[in-house]
């Protein structure tokens, strides 16, 4: 009888220690092969991670409910990959993980966005917490200091250079004297695309110059894959990867084109639930896919939040009429705040936490 109660009890902690071993490989486990990029949008009444009335410092044009878009579902939907879990996420163990050092962003306005994000995400979890936030010209600054730990974001669209000469504006598609502020920091964060589509008044250039070479214009896709190259040589030339991650935001798709998930006529406007299934019906972003040539050339790894096929399928996440100009501008572009950006920092989060 003795016996039998001992080869029960060994059976139970077998079947027990088996349960929590299943459990903890269900957040994320490469080896696996699970792919935190692959999955859909789920309804989720735990969501949003924060309110936006909690977040004073947010800016207006990402806050869509203060400025009167009327439907909730949008802050509803949580990102959950098809083989496996993303982390929930905790503020107080990322600021702990990162004491002492500076994550640095570096991109345009949707860099901004997720800078944004991020920032109210860990305010949040440590409401107490004191803060402070510098601006100074292009660089922005959010500081915990009892945890030691900086957040920023540098505005920089193209990443590579804009000078001004005798003939105007030149694009230097092989200068970066920018990266000299890069230098230094713990995490880095890239992001460009959406500027090098600018024309008319809303291009910040008037010529490309590569090498000894000046043109009116070129093919834009041409262009970033010839820009982001000068980046990946910095990447290769500067960062020690012992002493710094590199990360890069991926391409933030835009729904100005509902043709793309089958409404011909349709924009972001009003849009109120996100595109259903595993597939964004209007393909792989060609932007992407450049960027995905580039990192993959490079000997020193850099980190892809490969964000385009989940937030393509976002077209209720946009301000729409609900961003900073109202009903007289149409915001496709940026997201709603909480919104989409969120989940591009639980997919930060997963991968910090997984080193």
């Amino acid at each position: 009888m003795g016996i039998l109660i001992v080869l029960l009890i060994l059976l139970i902690i077998h079947i027990h220690g088996n349960g929590h071993h299943k459990e903890a490989r269900g957040n994320i486990n490469p080896k696996r092969g699970c792919d935190l990029f692959q999955g859909n949008w789920v309804v989720d009444d735990s969501y949003p991670l924060y309110n936006t009335s909690e977040c004073p410092f947010i800016l207006k044009e990402f806050d869509c409910q203060k400025n009167g878009r009327p439907d909730k579902l949008y802050v509803k939907y949580r990102w959950q990959p098809k083989d496996c879990n993303l982390p929930r996420f905790n503020g107080e163990d990322f600021l702990r993980r990162l004491r002492g050092k500076n994550i640095l962003f570096v991109g345009d306005s949707l860099s901004l966005n997720q800078w944004q994000s991020l920032t109210c995400m860990l305010h949040t979890a440590v409401p107490l917490a004191k803060y402070t936030s510098v601006r100074t010209g292009g660089l922005s600054t959010f500081i915990f200091p009892s945890y030691d730990v900086k957040v920023m974001f540098s505005r920089n669209a193209f990443l590579v250079d804009i000078a001004s000469e005798s003939i105007g504006r030149v694009l230097k598609l092989d200068s970066i004297e920018a990266g000299k502020i890069w230098k230094g920091n713990h995490i880095l964060i890239f992001d460009s695309w959406h500027w090098w589509l600018h024309i008319g008044r809303k291009q910040p250039w008037d010529f490309i110059q590569e090498g000894n070479r000046t043109f009116k214009d070129m093919n834009r896709l041409v262009a970033y894959e010839k820009g982001l190259k000068t980046w990946a040589k910095w990447v290769e030339d500067n960062v020690d990867p012992n002493k710094t991650r590199v990360f890069f935001q991926g391409v933030s798709p835009d729904h100005l084109n509902g043709a793309k998930w089958g409404e011909p006529r349709a924009s972001c406007e009003e849009q109120k639930v996100p595109v259903d299934g595993f597939k964004y019906p209007g393909g792989s972003h060609p932007a992407e896919l450049v960027l995905q040539k580039v990192l993959g050339a490079m000997s020193k790894r850099v980190n892809l939040l490969n964000i385009t096929t989940l937030s393509q399928m976002r077209k209720d996440g946009h301000p729409s009429v609900y961003g900073y100009g109202g009903h007289r501008d149409m915001d496709c572009s940026h997201w709603c705040l909480p919104g989409v950006p969120d989940t591009w920092n639980l997919l930060l989060y997963a991968a910090l936490i997984q080193n």
